[in-house]
């Protein structure tokens, strides 16, 4: 089959940092496009064992179909449909522990470059937003229903938006006139709330916005949270319990500080309790040769230790 256009970030220092190794069992806790998976596959080998978890249905099937479109004889798959924070009661549901694990928080081109999934301001579409198209409230939804001072405070904490409290007054007067339904109607609210600013602004104005409804709508941070939870838990664990092999390698790559804050304190927690060994000193960032290849790259940020 032909490979998604998605480009993993940072997949050497993954694959360098998390080490997979021959009949390990790696859990990918962001399938995507199965980018880093591939990698991974790879290196695990035939006798390896292979957790995909996603809550993009149709990514986590294209993830599945690329390692099993692999040449040669592939890992054990296990495709999981639901959300990276219960990954531990996913491994426990499969009797499993791992090996390595590694989520990439960012979301997968594909979801960015369809317009009927709602995430970019690039093309006109419906404002739906959700990562799982099956359930949950749409980002329309969400606006229609949010009070002005609670909209403000959710693009101003989620989007570090300055302009959070003009933005959330624009959005309740012209959703008084008619709905907010398409993601043209709230880039031009947007837009319009910073006036002559849009002119001069290093981004486009909608940009902190939409990441802001993106994360709402999704839970981005509190799965986060959970996540950053189950691993505590598991290198708490004695070696004869738990989700996560003794000396398991985890891997979070963020692309934005309020994700990567908590990781780095989380990490940081787990070091001065002796319970992971710091590899490196800071997080690791793409070369500028990767940069200038993957324009996404830019902005990640990846923090790998193992279990001590």
């Amino acid at each position: 089959m032909p490979k998604p256009s998605h480009i993993p970030v940072l997949l050497e220092e993954c694959r360098c940092l998390l080490s997979p190794r021959p009949g390990e069992t790696v859990v990918d806790c962001t399938a995507g496009r199965g980018g880093h998976a591939e990698a991974m596959a790879e290196a695990i080998g035939p006798d390896g064992t292979l957790v995909l978890i996603d809550l993009d249905a149709a990514n986590l099937q294209t993830a599945r179909e690329r390692i099993e479109a692999m040449p040669g004889p592939h890992p054990t798959v296990h495709a999981v449909h639901g959300s990276f924070g219960l990954v531990h009661r996913h491994l426990e549901d499969l009797e499993l522990r791992a090996d390595a694990v590694l989520a990439d928080l960012g979301f997968a081109s594909s979801q960015m470059d369809d317009p009927d999934r709602g995430m970019s301001f690039q093309q006109d579409g419906p404002l739906d937003m959700r990562f799982d198209t099956s359930r949950g409230q749409t980002a329309a939804q969400l606006l229609k229903m949010t009070s002005e001072e609670e909209l403000a405070e959710l693009i101003r904490e989620f989007g570090e938006e300055p302009l959070a409290n003009r933005i959330a007054q624009k959005v309740v007067r012209a959703r008084d006139e008619q709905p907010i339904e398409l993601t043209g109607q709230l880039t031009q609210i947007v837009r319009e709330a910073y006036g002559r600013r849009a002119a001069t602004a290093r981004m486009d104005p909608a940009t902190r916005t939409f990441m802001a409804l993106r994360i709402a709508v999704n839970d981005e941070l509190v799965a986060l949270d959970a996540l950053l939870a189950a691993i505590n838990h598991g290198a708490e664990a004695t070696a004869s319990s738990g989700w996560l092999n003794s000396g398991a390698r985890i891997g979070i790559i963020s692309f934005h500080s309020l994700e990567d804050r908590p990781v780095k304190k989380a990490f940081a927690d787990l070091a001065r309790r002796t319970l992971v060994t710091l590899l490196t000193k800071g997080p690791v960032r793409a070369s500028a040769q990767e940069e200038r290849a993957n324009r996404r790259s830019r902005t990640a940020t990846l923090r790998a230790h193992p279990l001590a």
